[in-house]
């Protein structure tokens, strides 16, 4: 069997300087968790046993943004999000589908696409029955989702970042520009950014830590890593650890409803 991890360590000269985080700082980034609660919840628990392990350090968790959508349970996912944040330090980005779900709520045309692209299950996850569901026009929706969807994970969503530079890291959900400065970015960009930054070849300011765009497995092309691993239809939810000069993987797998987790050190 192939390591899926194989690519990871490909480019990575050894007498070459390696990217690093600031020393005395620990981060584990997580991909695109997309409503898989499930994954997320065993993750968690993951790195926080992995923290106290691995010794002592100034520990952030970074989520790369689509919390939400297309999995069955996206209330329950920032629910221990926001558990999560009150018993350590975890800073969340934006994706696209956070500013499409917030969107929703004043903009019927937005709510439109949105249920189109995984919204659904969103709205699901906060408890509406699906027969009611069914047969709600697109404004008793939007008024419905007014009415169930709690303000504190309304608010949650709003306070969410576009951007984390970490020592020669920057974290972020779909990429940057590659023709713009790294603090000169446009939002539409670290959200929804697909081909121009995929297709860049050429040396960055920062190696770009993104999900976004799903890959079978986690992609290192030295300039960028990709870490979105499909969790809502692979099964697999994929964590970056970084310190010093090393990086090291933790993934949750869904193998037929058993889970467990791998690690590549």
């Amino acid at each position: 069997m192939l390591n899926p991890f194989a690519s990871i360590f490909r480019n990575r000269s050894k007498s070459a300087p390696q990217p690093s985080v600031p020393p005395g700082e620990r981060y584990y980034v997580i991909g695109d968790i997309h409503g898989r609660r499930d994954l997320f919840g065993k993750l968690i628990e993951a790195i926080d046993e992995d923290d106290r392990k691995a010794g002592v350090a100034a520990s952030t968790v970074v989520l790369l943004g689509d919390l939400v959508d297309r999995g069955p349970d996206s209330a329950g996912v920032i629910a221990d999000t926001i558990d999560w944040q009150d018993r350590r330090t975890v800073r969340c980005l934006a994706g696209n589908h956070e500013e499409m779900f917030l969107d929703s709520f004043t903009d019927t045309e937005v709510l439109r696409h949105f249920v189109k692209h995984g919204g659904r299950e969103t709205i699901l996850s906060y408890g509406i029955d699906r027969k009611r569901y069914n047969g709600l026009s697109l404004d008793e929706l939007q008024e419905t989702m007014n009415e169930i969807v709690p303000k504190e994970h309304r608010d949650f969503l709003e306070g969410f970042e576009e951007l984390i530079i970490a020592g020669d890291y920057a974290f972020v959900h779909a990429g940057i520009d590659p023709k713009r400065a790294i603090d000169e970015q446009k939002r539409k960009d670290l959200l929804w950014i697909r081909d121009r930054f995929l297709s860049h070849e050429g040396a960055l300011s920062h190696v770009v830590v993104h999900g976004h765009t799903i890959f079978d497995e986690v992609v290192d092309h030295g300039n960028r890593i990709g870490i979105d691993t499909g969790a809502y239809r692979s099964g697999k939810l994929t964590a970056l650890v970084l310190e010093g000069d090393l990086r090291r993987y933790i993934q949750t797998v869904d193998n037929g409803g058993h889970l467990s987790i791998e690690k590549v050190d």
